[in-house]
């Protein structure tokens, strides 16, 4: 059992949690505690270096000798794993990280069905259905759910950023964040696919990755149900598909955009840029499709897809796929507010216009708007003539 000054600070933060009344307050940093043991390891934070065991390789602090003896564990690699070089704290420990390769989950959600490899990740997911959320701040009252969450967001307010990279001295919160940015001096990659053997530097890169042959897609869009396999991917789609915010305009023509990217790529068509190049020849293009149909026409590099009913040829599955409809008369794409059908969304977007008042192509000269790029070009020849201005 451990003796008082034994306990370590993330001891503390488990019991911190409850609604108890905390009357033992630090005088330095004002944080209040339950039991005044607790006040007495937290004050070692501000007492100085002296009373803290530190790891001579990592610069990682305790509280405790019995803490730092477990942590050099992982630096003398007694338990290392095999697989992907991790090394562990203890023998538990290894154990459990070695469920991660083996792919068994016995641990099953009593909700959902979903599955885990161990007994803590069941229980921190199942707060997912709960909306349990017991580890609260007491500084700014947030809530989470697990305790080392907790214990990370308490850096916050302290500006604690014990963890320092050895090459370029950048510090961070968390351990597990040193770890990772290493990696981008030392080039590791240790976590690999055992599918396709690509190999990554994050295990979250991974588990992502592997979405790929599994097939799995657990964030849907509850507007239409369309699911993505990360949630980036979820976020962007609500961005660009349900929302209206436009917040970034053209400096050339005014035009709005939903996404930095969209307003860089549409800003080729101003700038004329042309960062795509040919590495055969001298060729460069403004879009990455068009030196890939470049590369398959002029250097027969690629392959070709073949309609299996007039057999013509195409450069882009999205072409292909739109020439079979054609085949089979499907037009899938509804207009909301009169009975016409589209073989493509882009020609759905482009009929939606004649419903709409809205026009977003201006003509520079005269400055009359119109709802279609092609008409507002046009017009512009017909205004620059008229106007006398038809070397423009």
């Amino acid at each position: 059992m451990k003796k008082k000054s034994d306990i370590d600070c993330n001891d503390i933060m488990k019991h911190q949690h409850d609604d108890k009344p905390r009357p033992h307050l630090c005088t330095v940093c004002h944080k209040r505690f339950t039991r005044k043991h607790w006040l007495t390891i937290h004050s070692k934070r501000h007492a100085g270096d002296n009373l803290w065991y530190s790891c001579t390789y990592c610069e990682k602090r305790f509280t405790n000798r019995h803490y730092l003896q477990t942590h050099m564990n992982v630096h003398s690699s007694k338990y290392r794993c095999t697989e992907c070089g991790k090394c562990c704290q203890s023998k538990h420990a290894l154990r459990v990280h070695r469920q991660t390769h083996s792919g068994e989950k016995p641990f099953e959600c009593t909700v959902c069905s979903k599955r885990f490899k161990t007994s803590s990740n069941l229980v921190a997911h199942s707060r997912n259905h709960s909306g349990e959320k017991p580890y609260k701040c007491h500084v700014c009252e947030k809530v989470f759910s697990r305790s080392s969450h907790l214990h990370t967001h308490m850096r916050v307010h302290m500006g604690e950023k014990p963890f320092e990279c050895t090459v370029c001295s950048k510090r961070f919160k968390t351990s597990s964040n040193l770890v990772e940015h290493s990696r981008t001096h030392s080039g590791e990659k240790p976590y690999k696919c055992h599918v396709c053997e690509k190999v990554f530097s994050r295990s979250s890169h991974l588990h992502t990755h592997m979405r790929v042959h599994t097939g799995e897609k657990p964030y849907k869009c509850l507007l239409c149900d369309k699911s993505f396999s990360e949630s980036g991917k979820l976020l962007k789609h609500k961005r660009q598909v349900h929302s209206n915010r436009r917040p970034y305009d053209c400096p050339y023509c005014g035009k709005l955009f939903k996404t930095i990217t969209q307003l860089k790529l549409h800003g080729r068509i101003h700038t004329g840029a042309k960062p795509h190049s040919c590495r055969h020849c001298s060729e460069r293009f403004t879009w990455i499709q068009q030196l890939k149909t470049h590369l398959l026409k002029s250097h027969n590099e690629g392959c070709w897809l073949m309609c299996n009913i007039c057999e013509k040829k195409f450069c882009q599955s999205g072409d292909l796929k739109q020439h079979i409809l054609r085949h089979k008369g499907v037009k899938p794409y509804a207009c909301s507010a009169c009975p016409k059908c589209f073989r493509r969304a882009w020609e759905l977007k482009c009929h939606h216009l004649v419903h709409s008042n809205y026009k977003q192509f201006g003509c520079g000269l005269c400055g009359k708007y119109f709802k279609r790029r092609d008409c507002v070009v046009q017009h512009f020849k017909r205004c620059s003539d008229e106007l006398g201005f038809s070397n423009v």
